[in-house]
Formats: C-alpha cells, structure tokens, sequence
C-alpha cells in the first residue's frame, strides 16, 4: 500500500500529539498555546464562534488552551458534548490534561456528567492510567462508587489492568463488589482481560466470587472459561479440581471482542482531523478502503470452514464396515466486513 508524502504527515503527525509528552503539547491554564504547534512553526487562531461538536472534541484533544478559554468566555456551555468522548472536561481526563479538566470546572463543568456511554470523567482518566487526573477529580467531587447497575472506576481499573490505580480506588472506599450494567463485578473483568495480579489482589481484598451476573456467570465460570485456572484453583480448589475432570468445551466458549487494528484507528483519526480543518480526506478515505479491503481477505482466511454434515457409508455386503466423512460448506465468494469500531467510549460496553 502506497502513500504520498502529506499522507504520511497526517497520519503521523497528528496522532503524535496524543503520545507527546504532557509539559510540551499542553498549553497552561493561563491560555497560552505551547508544544506540538510551536514546534511545527503554526500556532492556531483564536476563534470566537462557537463550534460544532468535531470542531470542539479535535481541539480540545489537542489541548488547545486558549481556544477553549475564548469559547467559553464566548458563552460556549462548560458541559459542551463533542463528537466523541464527551465534554470538554472528560477530554482532559481522557488524554490527562489536568489544565483544561480546572478550565472547564471554572467555567462550572459537572465532574460527574455522563456521555453517551454512561462514562464519568474519572473513569476515562482511570481507564487511560490518568493518576493525577484520577486524584483531581476525586479531590472535586467525582463519584467513587455508582449505582449498581452502572459501570464504576474500579471496573474499568481492573478490565484496563491498572493495578496500582486499582489498589488506590479500593483504599480510598471503592466497592469491591460493584455490579456493571450486566452484573458483572471488577474481579470478574479483571478475569476476563487476563490480569491474574489484580484478580489476585480482589480475591485477597475479599471479593466476592459468589456473585453471578445476569447470564448465571460468575468468577469461578469465567476463570475456567478464559483459562485462568490458577485463580479458578484459588477461588475454589474443590470446584475447581470437578470442573478441571470435565471436558473444556463445557466451560463455554472462549470469546472476546478486538480491538481496531492500530493502522486503521490512525487514518480514521487523521481522516476527523482533515475533515474539521475543512480539507479533503479523499486520500485517506483510499487507504481505508484498502485496509478494509486487507483485513477482510485476512479475516477470511484465518476462519475456518462450517461443517455442513457427517457422511457415513457402509457396504451393503459387510454392514460392520463403514466409512464417516465430514462435508464442509464453502466460504462464501464475498464475505461481507463491517469495519471495526473503535471509540474510547464504547470500549467496556462492547465486553461481557
């Protein structure tokens, strides 16, 4: 696959701003603009006019500072919903801009707001590993434990396999035994993820492994199910030790949701960014196809073919012989693809 050269800078540099280092592409609450923009030689207007959702999400998960600080001087709502992730202030406990999260609680944001998702602020910045961005919010009163029935910090801690953000959220009063919107508790998705030193670490905090979600799944049933039979042994030895005598396919089947693949999340991001800045993303539209086009060939041929029936034959002179055959069904000619999501806020949503 083949692109031009200012291809290649969007896709690359671009995404760059969300992995440089916080000090350098994050402006000061004071709204000046500083990092990444300097250092391509640009440093983007202040534009008064109050944005549509795009506009806001991109440059706020730029961390454009002064940007933000004129729209909401303009009369820009503090709890403004972007495209994607959710207010201004959830962007910044997204990406771990402390800076922009205390501009936007100036301004009167709602720590606690939900997005589409039912996410919190504290949530994302638990889930991105934010810890100074975790520690903010709980100091402003973001909400530690949740209703049952909602995703909380500790869930997304453990399925993110965050141990030390983890261990911090239970030591500050997080329940052990939240339920998720399906019931699920942190331990369950900490086993379901495979991070056993957090499962470990719930189990000797006291979780409780007797709860089951609304499938009947509970702790014991998904460490059988996802393999991790040394915590199974460590909840249960004697459940564990009747369940490992029977046959793995009774522990149902080991499914889990993937993740976009890198290359593609980067165009789809490079393509938002040409959109908003009001440039054509005919190029990048190409290579998405491409890459549709790629891992819809690969997909069908890692998938194995359907079995269509067992043929058994048998010779009408020696009954007691006979021959079995399995008849597959072909793959289809076109296998139809739907392009993977990947949105940060749909990201435990999508999981059991």
């Amino acid at each position: 696959m083949q692109f031009n050269w200012m291809l290649l800078a969007v896709w690359f540099v671009i995404p760059a701003c969300y992995a440089a280092d916080a000090d350098e592409t994050k402006a000061e609450a004071s709204g000046e603009t500083t990092g990444l923009w300097q250092k391509l030689g640009w440093v983007p207007g202040v534009d008064s006019t109050l944005p549509e959702p795009a506009r806001f999400g991109v440059e706020m998960e730029l961390g454009n500072m002064a940007q933000a600080k004129a729209w909401l001087e303009n009369g820009l709502p503090p709890d403004f919903m972007a495209d994607r992730i959710g207010s201004g202030l959830m962007i910044g406990a997204w990406e771990g801009n402390v800076p922009i999260m205390m501009l936007f609680h100036s301004f009167g944001a709602d720590v606690n707001l939900e997005n589409e998702a039912g996410e919190q602020a504290l949530l994302l910045a638990v889930w991105k590993g934010h810890s100074a961005a975790v520690e903010w919010l709980l100091q402003h009163g973001a909400s530690l434990n949740r209703p049952p029935g909602k995703w909380s910090a500790l869930h997304y801690a453990a399925f993110s396999g965050k141990k030390d953000l983890a261990a911090d959220l239970l030591a500050k009063g997080a329940n052990i035994d939240a339920r998720s919107p399906n019931g699920s508790t942190p331990l369950m998705m900490a086993i379901y993820d495979g991070h056993v030193s957090i499962a470990r670490f719930l189990l000797d905090a006291g979780a409780n492994t007797r709860l089951v979600n609304e499938w009947g799944d509970g702790a014991m049933e998904w460490a059988m199910r996802y393999n991790q039979t040394a915590i199974a042994r460590q909840i249960d030895p004697e459940g564990f030790a009747l369940l490992a005598s029977q046959p793995k396919e009774n522990w149902g089947k080991d499914t889990r949701s993937e993740a976009a693949p890198t290359e593609l999340d980067k165009l789809l991001q490079a393509r938002r960014h040409l959109i908003v800045r009001g440039i054509s993303p005919t190029e990048v539209d190409r290579n998405i196809a491409a890459l549709r086009a790629r891992y819809a060939r690969q997909a069908r041929e890692d998938t194995p073919p359907r079995v269509s029936a067992l043929e058994i034959s048998a010779d009408p002179d020696e009954p007691t012989r006979q021959d079995a055959q399995i008849t597959n069904e072909p793959r289809p000619a076109s296998p139809s693809y739907r392009l993977p999501r990947q949105n940060p806020n749909k990201i435990p949503a999508r999981r059991p």
